[in-house]
């Protein structure tokens, strides 16, 4: 959806930056499906020095790195409309997933499924995180692969969302 003008390559780099914030988020949820699969690991290899400052944000910050993180990146990048509008509305769409992933994350605290991970887990329970990680991860590659070639990624409920977010 080319529709609101054409991107430049610094765009389309740009836009590709924000969908590290959930991956990272999300590696948690990975951890039992990269012991089974450890070449999984290599696609994530360059999430490192991202991981690496989200993890110095969070201790400097005492948990609340992506809280930070998420404002920044609203504040600065979404809501500020001398930027192009590809830029935002992929900010914001990364913003969506990492919402859904935070969500997802206070609701299994909230269940005692988060606190004990170096337990053997039932199968149920890995299903679904690792259900929840390859949907993050699947997402935001989609959307990072499609903002390369300077298009808008349309991921049904989320780039609705992110549509009604990001003016003009």
């Amino acid at each position: 959806m080319a529709w609101r003008g054409s991107t430049s390559v610094q765009d389309r780099v740009f836009a590709c930056l924000p969908y590290t914030f959930p991956m990272v988020e999300s590696m948690m949820f990975g951890t039992f499906l990269m012991q089974q699969f450890p070449t999984l690991g290599l696609i994530l290899l360059p999430l490192t020095p991202f991981a690496a400052i989200y993890g110095i944000l969070n201790s400097l910050l005492g948990g609340w790195g992506g809280f930070a993180i998420f404002f920044a990146l609203y504040l600065l990048i979404v809501r500020n409309e001398s930027l192009s509008h590809f830029l935002r509305f992929n900010t914001m769409q990364a913003l969506i997933i990492g919402i859904a992933v935070s969500l997802i994350s206070a609701v299994l605290d909230l269940l005692g499924l988060l606190r004990n991970l170096a337990l053997p887990l039932p199968l149920p329970i890995v299903v679904i995180f690792s259900t929840i990680f390859l949907g993050v991860l699947v997402s935001s590659i989609y959307s990072i692969i499609q903002a390369i070639r300077g298009r808008y990624a349309e991921i049904p409920v989320l780039s609705e969302a992110a549509y009604s977010q990001v003016r003009y």
